[in-house]
């Protein structure tokens, strides 16, 4: 059982900067695709960022690229995320997820593990 756990939010002003961490643990399977993904009050999950098993392949949503750099370290079976510029429209509990391939993109159920999420405050 793969098990994934965020840390490093917080509350913020406008402008900061955070960094997400997601620990892996369990199998194997933590060197495999892995992605941020965000939910805010009232909305639906959307996609941040994922990177492939080897960290060769990232992708961003339009709304973070540029700002937000995910990065790993198998070694460690941590996932990263670079959090600039932060925005009170990054406002969302994040949360990240691995598939269970070498790749993956942008749809939620391309992941079979979650974490519990660490939420993100930006005020203005």
């Amino acid at each position: 059982q793969v098990q994934l756990v965020e840390s490093g939010g917080g509350l913020v002003q406008a402008g900061a900067s955070l960094r997400l961490s997601c620990g892996c643990s369990g199998r194997t399977y933590c060197t495999l695709s892995m992605a941020w993904f965000r939910q805010a009050p009232g909305k639906e999950r959307e996609f941040v960022s994922a990177i492939s098993w080897i960290g060769s392949r990232t992708d961003y949503a339009d709304s973070v690229k540029g700002r937000f750099t995910i990065s790993r370290d198998n070694a460690k079976n941590t996932l990263y995320l670079q959090m600039n510029s932060l925005k009170p429209e990054d406002t969302a509990n994040y949360y990240c997820a691995l598939a269970l391939k070498a790749s993956s993109g942008y749809g939620s159920d391309e992941y079979d593990y979650w974490g519990q999420g660490t939420q993100v405050t930006v005020s203005s």
